[in-house]
């Protein structure tokens, strides 16, 4: 034997025992430990019920169903020798005795979620679907007593995925059609990323339960995170539909109506939320943010102010009063702040969120060494979360330099989708896309979005197709695609995208700024879009990111030399575009707009086919949410401030300088890199 068979001195530990490697398959070993039982406890149901499971796993069926009804003839009120004679005459396709010994098993023991999920099935067999499904919703209600998945749970819980995937599969071998723990199962993947796994999962347990809230509310997660939130918000309705006051179903609700620009819709939500959970930190937070987008500054910080008087250690809410910009801290707030830091305990996600925000409560009081310390400190512990390596991104504009040739594009001339309704602006952040974006969005004719996703979403979509090629990176896919590919793919994206398109303005702006790796595609796929590249001065910009938490990405932003080398990389694969595709993008300089704010604006919009309209130079009189760190800056006139702010810190910006080289050397122009061949 390979287990070791447990003393019969503790009854309850030996029959779980057996049962575990029941679960497990260890048949020689579970019958040992039933035997070893018996020999103590001659008439031992349970252990009985053991050897019967065995006899049936080793083809003796007669012995089994033998047995099984010795129990129930012997006990006719014990749960175990029906569920066992049930099983048994199931699997002999006696679906009548079957029935009627698992409905005998539930009278004496209502909470067995295996054996409601058995009688679900012949039941289904029988063509009973009304009593099928009710069964199935029996069994939801009690599979938390269910061994194997309570210690499933347990592993999900503790973040053992491995054991927790072992445990579920292998319950679904025997139990495939078992909903709760497919659903668990469809967590655990979407913990993993793998998205397509979970939907097919959550989908299949809405097959066999329309009514399973929990795997309706993953599926519409799973949505979301698959940048699909119009279907996101079809599951969510369906499930607010039959529970109204589903708190988590509404949050989410709320998450997707943001994610879409409907934040008038998701502030009702968040603020009824909020007054019937009033003591959730977080549910403030959200409001909070949503208020803030919404350019109601002022309750905006009240909600903040209200998360942190419930939880003074929470990072993220100090953080975002400082990411308002135009607000500042009070000598208590700093004291506060700083008293958090001294803490043991503080959370470690939580802890970069303050050295950010005190950061920037030095740098609005002047102490510049003080809060370039507090903004290293927040840095280096945020890239201690996530890890980057330069040399990757080089390699990434090295193979867009390989593959985007003159010649590939002049072979495809003409091809795409011709519709001209999405300008791109793209760049670094803290650029001044969003500056650019809410004058561009300010012209009748065009209307302002969002950092949108769709783009990034298709190139990983683009990425598989690659790699089910052998290559590597999404560029090496372009060359594949026909003529009607790339068209589809211009319609696809304006498909995507129009859930996002409120005002029936013709041109509508796609403002994500990490997508000028993806300028290639987006002129292959829309030809007639327009291109906007938004760059400042490198050390203000590459500063300006490193003063910034961002909640997600941008791992290049938390050590200076990588900003460096990412900015290098930026204007690198920009020049390259500019070299194969002449006049295809407008660049537009952040400090020449501050310059020349009315020139610089007639230059965009000349090149964007608009007609020039004041309303663009009154920018800051737009009303349209904003969803960006700068969304409080660019809700007041253009300020000559920010263009130098940046020496003051100058003393500890070598190695950001060391690593932009002769890109510093030249700005604002393109110095000619050498480019890998």
């Amino acid at each position: 034997m390979n287990a070791q068979v447990v003393p019969t001195a503790d009854l309850a530990v030996a029959l779980e025992h057996a049962r575990r490697l029941l679960d497990e398959g260890e048949l020689v070993d579970a019958e040992a430990q039933a035997r070893e039982i018996l020999a103590v406890l001659p008439r031992n149901p349970e252990a009985r019920a053991v050897l019967i499971v065995t006899a049936h796993e080793r083809g003796d069926f007669a012995s089994a169903l033998q047995g099984a009804r010795s129990l129930c003839d012997e006990l006719p009120g014990w749960a175990g020798g029906w569920a066992a004679l049930g099983l048994l005459a199931g699997a002999g396709l006696k679906t009548n005795e079957a029935i009627a010994s698992l409905r005998k098993s539930l009278e004496c023991e209502p909470r067995q979620p295996r054996i409601w999920l058995r009688l679900a099935r012949h039941l289904s067999e029988q063509g009973e679907s009304l009593a099928s499904a009710e069964a199935r919703k029996r069994h939801l209600e009690c599979a938390n007593h269910d061994p194997r998945l309570l210690r499933a749970g347990a592993a999900l819980s503790a973040g053992h995925l491995p054991e927790a995937e072992r445990l579920l599969r292998q319950h679904l071998r025997q139990l495939p059609e078992d909903p709760a723990a497919m659903r668990m199962l469809a967590e655990l993947a979407l913990r993993l990323g793998r998205n397509e796994d979970a939907e097919t999962l959550l989908q299949g347990c809405l097959e066999l339960v329309p009514e399973f809230t929990q795997a309706r509310q993953h599926l519409a997660l799973a949505h979301y995170r698959a940048n699909r939130p119009e279907a996101a918000l079809r599951e969510l309705e369906t499930l607010l539909a039959a529970r109204s006051d589903d708190p988590a179903a509404r949050n989410l609700k709320a998450v997707v109506l943001c994610r879409v620009g409907e934040y008038a819709q998701a502030i009702e939500l968040y603020r009824a939320l909020v007054q019937q959970f009033p003591e959730n930190a977080k549910g403030w937070l959200s409001y909070g943010h949503t208020l803030k987008t919404y350019g109601a500054q002022s309750e905006s910080i009240a909600a903040y102010r209200r998360a942190l008087a419930l939880e003074p250690g929470f990072g993220e809410a100090w953080w975002s009063l400082a990411n308002l910009k135009t607000f500042r801290f009070s000598d208590e707030d700093v004291a506060t702040m700083r008293r958090q830091l001294r803490r043991a305990d503080l959370d470690a996600e939580q802890r970069p969120q303050f050295e950010f925000a005190l950061g920037k409560a030095y740098e609005d009081s002047g102490e510049y060494a003080d809060s370039f310390a507090h903004y290293a400190s927040g840095n280096a512990l945020r890239r201690a979360q996530q890890p980057y390596r330069a040399h990757d991104t080089t390699l990434r504009v090295e193979r867009a330099e390989a593959v985007l040739t003159p010649e590939f594009f002049a072979a495809r001339r003409g091809w795409g989708c011709p519709d001209r309704d999405p300008i791109f602006i793209v760049g670094l952040p803290r650029a001044g896309s969003t500056l650019l974006e809410q004058i561009l969005s300010s012209h009748p004719e065009v209307e302002g979005t969002m950092e949108l996703p769709e783009l990034i979403s298709m190139t990983r979509e683009l990425r598989q197709l690659a790699q089910a090629g052998e290559a590597g990176h999404y560029y090496d896919a372009l060359p594949s695609l026909a003529a009607a590919q790339l068209r589809g793919l211009g319609g696809q994206y304006l498909e995507r995208t129009r859930i996002q398109r409120k005002s029936g303005a013709p041109l509508f702006i796609d403002k994500m700024p990490n997508n000028f790796f993806h300028v290639g595609l987006i002129h292959l796929m829309l030809p007639n879009a327009r291109v906007i590249d938004a760059r400042r001065h490198p050390l203000a910009c590459c500063f300006s990111g490193f003063k910034q938490y961002f909640a997600r990405g941008q791992a290049f932003s938390y050590d200076l030399a990588d900003l460096g080398a990412y900015y290098r990389d930026y204007v690198r694969l920009m020049s390259h575009y500019d070299r194969v595709l002449p006049g295809r993008v407008h660049r537009v300089f952040y400090e020449r707009m501050v310059d020349d704010t009315e020139g610089e604006v007639r230059r965009l919009l000349e090149y964007c086919g608009l007609p020039f309209a004041p309303e663009c130079l009154r920018f800051f009189e737009n009303a349209r949410p904003v969803r960006t760190a700068s969304s409080e800056q660019v809700r007041q006139p253009i300020y000559r401030d920010g263009v130098e702010h940046w020496r003051h810190f100058e003393p500890w910006l070598l190695p950001l300088k060391a690593a932009l080289g002769e890109v510093l050397e030249h700005y604002p122009q393109s110095p000619i890199l050498a480019a890998a061949r």
